[in-house]
């Protein structure tokens, strides 16, 4: 093989090294984007046995050539960016989903209104919501309704619209209209993809639209999300950071990766 010299020459270690070309080097930085959905510059430096800057020259590059996209610390693949999972699907990281939604009790108002976003950790949520509260109760989810209306002290009120099969949430026109004429306490968000350079974002575009007028109709913005969804973008993005009031998600969130999402502008994190 040979070395590429543009690059520049790498620290010595006293011990033999393996030097991969630059078109080597994409190939297997695309490769493994690809397979693993999404790449670490220092466990790639290290592979690769180049600079994590030489790693990161090569992240640009490849994102230019619409191959990859580039996140904090690494890189996802493009088809990450409109992949979304159905609901039935979303098995992963259930413990912290529920610790998430436990934490998410103490933000519930005693009275008023709210909104619960479509999502898994929000459907945790509608089960555990509490009985004794006078509230009306907005949702775009037919699963969530269903889990809060047998509670006799909630008015429990859907969207209307179009029922996406992958999410059971309700879009387009009607729900957009429900959502111009309310005004509510808090609303209780979920998301696909959660970035300190690219905000919040979602795979559907009807999806985003509701979601960015559930941000517009809140007085209080909670979002809920695991630590899964960090450092992702998707395709539609509907809301910045400084949107959002409180962060709750769970201790796989480092406290470093907690005081980045508020130095770029979300007000609070709480690792659940």
């Amino acid at each position: 093989m040979t070395t590429d010299l543009a690059d520049g020459p790498e620290p010595s270690t006293g011990a033999a090294r393996t030097h991969y070309a630059a078109d080597e080097r994409h190939q297997v930085i695309v490769q493994t984007v690809r397979s693993r959905g999404r790449l670490d510059v220092g466990t790639m430096a290290e592979q690769l046995k180049v600079s994590t800057e030489t790693i990161r020259k090569d992240l640009l590059q490849l994102e230019r050539s619409g191959l990859l996209r580039r996140v904090h610390g690494g890189a996802i693949a493009i088809e990450d960016l409109s992949f979304e999972p159905a609901v039935s699907a979303r098995t992963g990281n259930q413990e912290e989903k529920r610790r998430i939604a436990q934490a998410a009790l103490a933000h519930v108002p005693r009275e008023g209104a709210v909104i619960l976003d479509s999502g898994s950790t929000t459907t945790f949520l509608a089960e555990m919501f509490p009985a004794d509260r006078e509230l009306n109760v907005f949702t775009n989810t037919l699963t969530i309704a269903l889990a809060l209306v047998g509670r006799p002290r909630l008015n429990v009120h859907t969207l209307g619209g179009r029922v996406r099969a992958r999410t059971f949430a309700e879009v387009d026109n009607w729900a957009i209209r429900a959502l111009s004429e309310i005004r509510v306490d808090v609303a209780f968000l979920g998301t696909n993809s959660l970035s300190s350079e690219h905000g919040l974002s979602t795979p559907d575009e009807s999806e985003a639209t509701v979601k960015r007028l559930m941000v517009s109709a809140a007085r209080r913005r909670v979002l809920l999300a695991d630590n899964s969804k960090h450092d992702r973008t998707s395709l539609y993005k509907y809301a910045d950071l400084t949107d959002i009031d409180l962060l709750i998600t769970d201790d796989g969130l480092s406290e470093q990766d907690a005081r980045r999402l508020e130095a770029a502008g979300l007000r609070k994190v709480i690792r659940a």
